[in-house]
């Protein structure tokens, strides 16, 4: 089973090709559709000073990271944790740019390499084109708890992005065990089942009131809403029920 690590990383600043550096990696394992509990999280000396724009946004600061490993101190345990996995990335090329530059100073080969890379930005532009699609606006959109999140976090926002990846990409079920264990059978297969005479018993029909369609039309509507398409509120809208 392909493992996934969803990654986030904080910086000193916007662009490691003019010397910013990576202050802290968070990482969190993805296996059969479910957090496994293993994270990977440090925080890195970026052997330079942290400006206080950037400051303000992470709130880590200088003596934060003064005393933490530097980079080439902890590549190899970071490549040997995403190494063969698929990295989910919230605006991937951004991170892969600033890990893929702290690799190549400390003589590790590209994530490309070794990984494979899911961007859930564009992922979430191609489900919900126009819309706004940053991680807060995700969080509203899938009723994913993000109130810890004053300031960005690596391992923070990891954490929430293996919420958010897993509710837009159909939730946490696991559908094999799902499918191994048999479920009881329906009151409709009960119903149809013939008796011993050979008989059927007739199906009740109960028509809903017009609260239960107000509230069936909502929920159609919230579908449509949150997929960008609903087939059934289609079909509703262009005849009779």
């Amino acid at each position: 089973m392909l493992r996934q690590i969803v990654l986030d990383t904080e910086t000193t600043g916007l662009d490691p090709q003019n010397g910013d550096r990576v202050i802290e990696i968070g990482c969190v394992e993805i296996a059969g559709r479910r957090r496994t509990g293993r994270v990977f999280h440090r925080y890195v000396n970026p052997e330079r000073p942290i400006p206080e724009d950037s400051t303000a946004i992470h709130g880590i600061t200088d003596a934060d990271v003064a005393e933490c490993p530097v980079f080439a101190e902890l590549a190899q345990e970071l490549f040997e944790f995403l190494d063969g996995t698929e990295l989910v990335i919230h605006n991937a090329p951004f991170d892969v740019g600033f890990l893929n530059m702290e690799l190549q100073r400390a003589g590790w080969p590209r994530l490309e390499d070794h990984c494979q890379i899911l961007d859930t930005l564009q992922e979430a532009r191609h489900r919900h084109p126009g819309q706004k699609n940053d991680l807060d606006s995700l969080c509203g959109r899938y009723e994913v708890d993000n109130s810890r999140r004053d300031k960005h976090g690596a391992l923070l926002d990891s954490e929430i992005l293996a919420d958010v990846f897993l509710a837009m990409t159909g939730g946490q079920e696991d559908l094999a065990l799902a499918a191994e264990e048999p479920s009881p059978a329906s009151a409709a297969e009960r119903l149809l089942a013939p008796e011993e005479t050979g008989q059927r018993e007739p199906l009740p029909v109960v028509e809903p009131t017009a609260a239960e369609w107000e509230a069936h039309h909502r929920l159609l509507e919230r579908i449509q809403e949150v997929s960008g398409g609903c087939l059934w509120l289609e079909r509703e809208e262009s005849g009779p029920r």
